[in-house]
């Protein structure tokens, strides 16, 4: 990939109280219901800085037998968790997961924290933008909704802006910028 063609996680998140009545909200507005998943993230701090500290993530998330390998980058602006974002999936059990993790301690990272949540992923178009709206039930952290755009960097205010247009036509106030990560380990201070 060439350094123009990189993609870009435009997100924002925000508590909510009720997730049913955003599910209705988007269902009128033709969101299309994906899969009820169960994730957990395992996520990493490196040997040779702190991710806290660089607005940096490293995780492993395990989705059923799925496994993925995630990094992301510092937010980009103070509105919304725009990063950089990449993620490989890996082969699927638990020996592969458990075998990553035991790689990644070899080369010094240090577990941090498990985030588990339920996620009923929904689809929809926004300012022609494929848009992903999570329902996350958060263990010990909450209820909230993501919507995320994954564009070119070239087409960034154009994502930024549909988020926030559909944040607003969702009801949705209050954007969070902090990962699930930093709120469950602000809970356990």
């Amino acid at each position: 990939m060439a350094a123009g063609d990189e993609r870009l996680e435009v997100e924002m998140k925000f508590p909510v109280a009720d997730l049913a009545a955003v599910e209705v909200r988007l269902r009128a507005r033709g969101a299309r219901p994906g899969p009820v998943l169960h994730e957990a993230d395992h996520y990493l701090n490196a040997p040779d800085r702190d991710f806290a500290h660089t607005d940096e993530a490293f995780r492993l998330r395990r989705v059923g037998p799925a496994s993925f390998i995630t990094y992301k980058g510092p937010k980009r602006d103070a509105q919304t968790k725009t990063r950089a974002e990449v993620e490989v999936p890996l082969a699927e059990g638990d020996q592969t997961a458990e075998d990553l993790i035991r790689l990644v301690r070899h080369l010094g990272y240090r577990p941090v924290a498990v985030v588990k949540k339920r996620r009923h992923t929904f689809h929809l178009q926004a300012g022609g933008f494929d848009v992903e709206a999570c329902l996350d039930d958060v263990e010990q952290v909450g209820t909230f909704v993501e919507l995320e755009i994954v564009a070119p960097a070239q087409d960034l205010e154009a994502a930024r802006a549909a988020v926030i247009r559909l944040a607003a036509e969702l009801g949705l106030s209050g954007s969070e910028r902090r990962s699930y990560l930093e709120m469950l380990l602000g809970m356990k201070r």
